[in-house]
């Protein structure tokens, strides 16, 4: 079944490094960021590990929570940890679930028979406080993840569910973003928007970022 934003992500129960967790409780009120790996013991994979959990304070400032996946089970995890610790310098502080039946992968379409028919592809999806699916991506095998772009993406989601903004190309926090086209009553842009505003095109105008 493919998972499309606006979904709701389907809730599950499962073994991970930190015990029997149940999907949905465990995200909370949190936002949430769930992400597979092909295997167990793989040099990318253990790479990613270690990044998200460097990254644990700038996802904690955001209100999210991560949480891992593969195909492998809780010894093979436990045993795997040890070594991202080790060779990444890091601790991690997220738990990662045990899929050996595949019942999340397949839950969350994560196995793609044309790529692997039975390793997960470096499946990422973003998740917000009302459990709605905000965000997709899918990385092949071979590629390592850029978890600064899946901040920068958080960061715009956070921002444009609270303030009529869009966020332009290559924006990152601070930059100057998008006045949804749906606003076009020139005091309701001035009451919005009182740092101002520049009218590239009547259908593109700038603002600063509202919540800085």
């Amino acid at each position: 079944m493919a998972i499309r934003l606006g979904d709701t992500a389907p809730d599950f129960t499962v073994d991970t490094t930190e015990g029997e967790i149940s999907f949905h409780e465990y995200l909370g009120d949190s936002w949430g960021v769930l992400f597979s790996h092909p295997a167990d013991y793989t040099p990318v994979c253990t790479t990613e590990l270690g990044m998200v959990a460097k990254l644990n304070e700038e996802f904690a400032k955001r209100n999210v929570k991560t949480i891992a996946l593969s195909v492998d089970p809780i010894d093979s995890h436990n045993g795997w940890v040890s070594d991202i610790n080790e060779t990444q310098g890091c601790t991690v502080n997220y738990p990662i679930i045990a899929d050996p039946d595949r019942k999340v992968a397949d839950l969350y379409d994560m196995i793609h028979p044309n790529a692997d028919n039975t390793l997960t592809v470096r499946s990422v999806f973003v998740i917000d406080p009302n459990k709605k699916v905000r965000l997709t991506l899918t990385y092949p095998a071979a590629t390592g993840r850029n978890f600064d772009e899946i901040l920068r993406v958080i960061d715009s989601l956070q921002l444009t569910d609270y303030h009529k903004v869009a966020t332009p190309a290559n924006w990152k926090d601070g930059d100057d973003c998008v006045i949804v086209p749906s606003i076009k009553d020139k005091d309701e842009i001035e009451k919005l928007f009182p740092k101002g505003h520049t009218v590239v095109k009547p259908y593109l105008r700038m603002t600063p970022q509202p919540n800085k």
